[in-house]
């Protein structure tokens, strides 16, 4: 009787606690400032489709409708951008410098169409560029949402647990003595499919980790994952 009786209060004081946690990131209380620099492949998301995507597609594959117009073949980035260190990306971005191993312009070593981006792109946004297309070329997860809607969704709802960054330093680690999961760790995420994180966020998870399915809509939900998706990256 007596063990019982603890245990429902163990669970009523849990149950106050993430009820605490969802009313501070519902009401803004103490919560963090939002991340003043987004995660490089979030940003290079961003600059991907305002510049890449007509010619080399949404997924990165060579067919994007400009391409198409052109009559021209973009490189299958989800290919192309494995064999290649971020110092020949970089070249091959900007047009700057020659190749190492072959001495040919960078202009012309993926396609005679591919233009030099030296003057549009400063050297972090490339850097945010080239983590993006690591994305594409190495997760075996698609984007399932708007990752810009999921960011903002996970500086209101998820940032006071897993951290402004994604890496699992919230404000309310300390209070409540958890490490939520670091969601900046490829090996954590990529080995958790769209629908199993999808499902973590609706339902909840274990004892700390809230359910949003009464919060959240599935649009919502699907953005949350792509932005997850993007901070390992």
């Amino acid at each position: 009787m007596f063990k019982a009786t603890m245990t429902s209060v163990g669970e009523i004081f849990m149950k106050n606690i993430i009820h605490t946690v969802v009313l501070l990131t519902l009401i803004g209380v103490s919560a963090p400032a939002a991340a003043a620099n987004p995660a490089p492949a979030y940003e290079g998301r961003r600059l991907y489709v305002s510049y890449c995507q007509l010619c080399h597609g949404t997924d990165g594959k060579g067919d994007g409708p400009l391409a198409k117009a052109m009559k021209i073949s973009p490189a299958n980035l989800n290919t192309t951008v494995r064999s290649r260190s971020d110092t020949i990306l970089t070249k091959i971005i900007t047009g700057e410098g020659r190749q190492t191993i072959t001495g040919r312009d960078r202009h012309n070593l993926l396609s005679e169409a591919m233009p030099e981006w030296k003057d549009v792109f400063t050297e972090l946004q490339v850097k945010s560029l080239i983590a993006y297309l690591r994305f594409l070329g190495r997760s075996k997860h698609e984007l399932m949402g708007d990752p810009e809607h999921g960011m903002q969704l996970y500086q209101q709802y998820c940032q006071v647990c897993h951290g402004v960054e994604g890496d699992g330093d919230g404000i309310m680690t300390s209070l409540m003595g958890i490490m939520p999961m670091d969601h900046t760790n490829p090996n954590e995420t990529e080995s958790l499919s769209n629908e199993e994180i999808a499902n973590s966020i609706l339902d909840g998870k274990q004892r700390f980790m809230p359910a949003w399915r009464d919060i959240l809509n599935q649009d919502d939900v699907e953005a949350l994952v792509s932005y997850i998706r993007l901070l390992s990256h």
